[in-house]
C-alpha cells in the first residue's frame, strides 16, 4: 500500500519541476511512511510514498523495466493478490523477476499485455505507467474502487494523484469548487467519477485512463453485468463459502503483522473465523481489535442501523475463535478533540464524514497501527448481500437512493442558508443522480416486480454507497499508515452475489441469508442470529457538550463558511440541554464543524453558479 502521483507534460520540460514533484509526493507521506521515491524524464515525472507490506527489501518505487525501445516506469498503490499465479504464467513467457514484490509482476504484465493487464488482476489498486516508447501514460483502477486515483487534465496534460491534495500541491490545479462541486459536499449520492474539486476528475472503479499527445480518453474494463443464476439454494452457499476461504488466504500474504477488525456483527466475526481457521492451521493466531466507549452499556441508545451494542457479540467471538483481542476505548475528550477532526477532515480532503464515526474510525486505525500494518474489514458485506434495514421495507420502493428514504437524512443540506438552497436545488440533484444510477442497472431480459427492483436496490448500493464507504475507510486508514483490505469486495464475490436472486438471498426470510449459512459453523449461535448493527456511534455526554461549545465559538467568529448555512438551526443545537438534543441537530453540530475544519484547512474558493 502507498500514496502515488504524478506529472506529465507534453511542452514542459519536467526535470526542472522537481521541487513541484516533491511537494505534491510529500503530500502522501501518511500513505507511505517507510519511504519516497522519484522518477523524472523531461516528459514525466512519478512521486512515490511506500508502506512496506510484500517484499519489504525489494519492492522499492517508482520502478522501471529497460526495453530496447526506452524504459517503462510505473508508480503503484494497493496489493494484487493473484501476483503469484501472474509471476508464473509471465515466466513461462520469457520474462525474468528481480524482486519478490507484486508491483513488478504487475509492471511486467504491461509489457506483456498492454492495457489488459488490468483484466488479469485480482486485488486492490491504483497505478500509473509511463511508457516512453509511446509516450503514453496509462492509469488503472481496481473494478470497485477500493483503491482511490484522482486526476486532473491541464493545458499540455495531466496531473495525478491519490488523493487530490496531492494534485493541489501543484499550482496548476486551484482549490476551487463549484456548482457541483457543492452539491456533492451538502448530499450523500457520490456520484461516480466525480471529484468535487473543479477541474479535478476520480477515475471511476473498472476504469483505464489512457493520456497520449492526442488527448485523454477513459473507459471500462470491468462492469457488473446481470445473468442467469442456475445454482440451486445448497450449491450457492456452498460457492460463497468456497469463495470466501479463496479470498481470505489470499487477502492474508504479508510480511508485516496482519489483524482483523471485529464488530461482532455477521460480517466482521465471519472474516475474523475465516482468518483464524486458516491460521490456527499453520500454528498462529489471528489478532483482532474492535472500537469501544466508555459507559457504552449505560449510554447506548439503539437507532436503525444500530439496534445493540457491539462489545458482548466482540467477547462472544473472541472466546469463540481464541483471537488474541484489544478493545480500543475511545472517551469524549479525545472524539472532540479539534485536531483529531483536523486529521480526519484532512484525511478525507472534504467535509463529507459522519461526525464522531468518522473521528472515532481514525483513532481506532491509529491505535490498531501501533501493532499490526494490514488489518481485515468486513466492509461492503452489507452492500453485496443486502444487509441494511431498508433492503427490507418499503423503503426500497421509493424513488430516491433507499438510505435517504425516510429518518434521518445523511446530507446536510436542510441547513443550507435559503438563498445558497435555492441556487444549488440539491433535491433535483439528487433526484436527477438517483434516475441517471438506476437507468444504468444491468437487468436480465424479462426481469419485473420486485426481482428486478431489488437488482436495482443492489445496484445503487454497490456502485454509490459502497464508494462512500470504501473511500472513507481508505482515507482514514492510510492517514496512519495501516493498510485495509476488504474480503468482501472481491469482484468474483460481488458478481457472483448481484445475480443471486433476491427470494435466495433471503431465503430463510431474513437479511444476508447466504453469508449466515455459509458461515454459520464458524459461529457463536448469538453471533449467527446477531441482526444487522452498524459501525457505533458513542453517546459519552462529554462529547455531545465539547461540540456544543465548539459550535458556539464557531458562530461567534465569523468564519467565512458561515455565509453558506443557516445560523438559527445551528445555534438552537448549540444551545439545546443534552437529553433534548436530536439525532438530527447532532449531525448539524458535527458537519458545521466539518465544513470549518475543512474551510480553514484548504481554503478553497468557492463559486456557485
Amino acid at each position: 500500500m502507498c500514496g502515488i502521483t504524478g506529472w506529465v507534460s507534453y511542452r514542459r520540460d519536467l526535470t526542472t519541476q522537481r521541487k513541484t514533484l516533491d511537494a505534491m509526493t510529500e503530500t502522501m507521506s501518511c500513505r507511505g511512511p517507510d519511504a519516497q521515491g522519484a522518477w523524472v524524464d523531461q516528459r514525466a515525472a512519478l512521486g512515490h510514498r511506500r508502506l512496506a507490506v510484500i517484499d519489504l527489501p525489494g519492492g522499492a518505487q517508482p520502478m522501471e523495466v529497460q526495453t530496447p525501445d526506452g524504459p517503462v516506469a510505473m508508480v503503484y498503490s494497493g496489493e494484487t493478490y493473484n501476483y503469484t499465479e501472474l509471476r508464473e504464467e509471465l515466466r513461462r513467457r520469457g520474462h525474468r523477476f528481480t524482486t519478490d514484490s507484486d508491483t513488478e509482476v504487475v509492471l511486467h504484465g504491461y509489457l506483456e499485455w498492454g492495457e489488459e493487464v488490468a483484466e488479469k488482476l485480482n486485488g486492490m489498486y491504483a497505478f500509473a505507467i509511463w511508457d516512453t516508447r509511446t509516450e503514453k501514460l496509462v492509469m488503472i483502477r481496481d473494478r470497485m474502487g477500493i483503491k482511490p486515483f484522482y486526476y486532473y487534465e491541464t493545458d499540455d496534460g495531466v496531473l495525478f494523484g491519490s488523493e487530490p491534495k496531492a494534485i493541489l500541491a501543484n499550482s496548476l490545479a486551484p482549490a476551487v469548487v463549484g456548482t457541483d462541486g457543492l452539491r456533492e459536499v451538502f448530499t450523500f449520492a457520490k456520484t461516480p467519477g466525480h471529484a468535487v474539486w473543479e477541474g479535478m476528475r476520480e477515475l471511476q472503479p473498472g476504469d483505464v485512463a489512457v493520456l497520449d499527445r492526442n488527448g485523454l480518453r477513459e473507459y471500462a474494463y470491468w462492469r457488473l453485468t446481470a445473468h442467469e443464476h442456475t445454482d440451486s439454494e445448497q450449491e450457492t452457499v456452498a460457492h460463497v463459502r468456497d469463495l470466501l476461504e479463496d479470498i481470505i488466504a489470499r487477502q492474508l500474504v504479508a510480511d508485516v503483522p496482519r489483524c482483523s477488525l471485529l464488530s461482532g456483527g455477521l460480517d466482521s466475526s465471519a472474516m475474523t473465523a475465516l482468518a483464524a481457521k486458516q491460521l490456527g492451521e499453520q500454528g498462529e493466531k489471528v489478532r483482532s481489535f474492535a472500537v469501544d466507549f466508555p459507559d457504552q452499556e449505560e449510554n447506548f441508545q439503539p437507532v436503525d442501523v444500530a439496534p445493540t451494542q457491539d462489545t458482548p457479540y466482540v467477547h462472544a467471538v473472541q472466546k469463540h475463535v481464541h483471537s488474541d483481542h484489544s478493545d480500543i476505548v475511545l472517551d469524549g475528550a479525545a472524539l472532540s478533540d479539534p485536531a483529531v477532526r483536523r486529521a480526519a477532515v484532512g484525511a478525507r480532503d472534504l467535509p463529507v464524514g459522519l461526525g464522531d464515526r468518522d473521528n472515532s474510525l481514525y483513532l481506532l486505525f491509529k491505535a490498531v497501527r501501533e501493532h499490526s500494518t494490514v488489518a481485515l474489514s468486513g466492509e461492503s458485506a452489507d452492500e453485496v448481500f443486502g444487509g441494511y434495514p431498508w433492503f427490507h421495507d418499503e423503503r426500497r420502493e421509493a424513488d430516491v437512493f433507499p438510505w435517504m428514504s425516510g429518518g434521518i437524512r445523511l446530507d446536510f443540506s436542510g441547513s443550507l442558508s435559503p438563498d445558497v438552497a435555492g441556487r444549488l436545488e440539491v433535491d433535483t440533484y439528487l433526484k436527477d443522480a438517483y434516475a441517471t444510477a438506476v437507468s444504468k442497472t444491468p437487468l436480465k431480459d424479462g426481469e419485473t416486480g420486485l426481482e428486478k427492483r431489488m437488482r436495482q436496490v443492489c445496484y445503487l448500493h454497490l456502485t454509490r454507497m459502497v464508494q462512500t464507504l470504501l473511500d472513507r475507510k481508505d482515507r482514514m486508514s492510510m492517514a496512519v499508515g495501516l493498510e485495509v483490505r476488504v474480503p468482501f469486495c472481491d469482484h468474483r464475490l460481488v458478481q457472483y452475489v448481484f445475480n443471486t436472486p433476491w427470494s435466495l438471498k433471503t431465503f430463510d426470510g431474513r437479511e444476508k441469508s447466504i453469508l449466515r449459512e455459509a458461515t454459520r459453523d464458524l459461529l457463536p449461535k448469538s453471533v449467527a442470529e446477531r441482526k444487522k448493527s452498524g459501525y457505533p456511534g458513542s453517546f459519552d455526554p462529554s462529547y455531545l457538550a465539547a461540540i456544543q461549545s465548539q459550535t458556539a465559538d464557531l458562530l461567534s467568529s465569523g468564519h467565512p463558511m458561515l455565509e453558506l448555512i443557516q445560523h438559527a438551526p445551528l445555534r438552537e443545537a448549540a444551545q439545546a440541554p443534552g437529553p433534548e438534543v436530536s439525532t438530527h441537530q447532532r449531525m448539524v453540530l458535527e458537519r458545521a464543524l466539518d465544513l470549518a475544519t475543512w474551510y480553514d484547512l484548504y481554503k478553497p474558493e468557492v463559486k456557485i453558479d
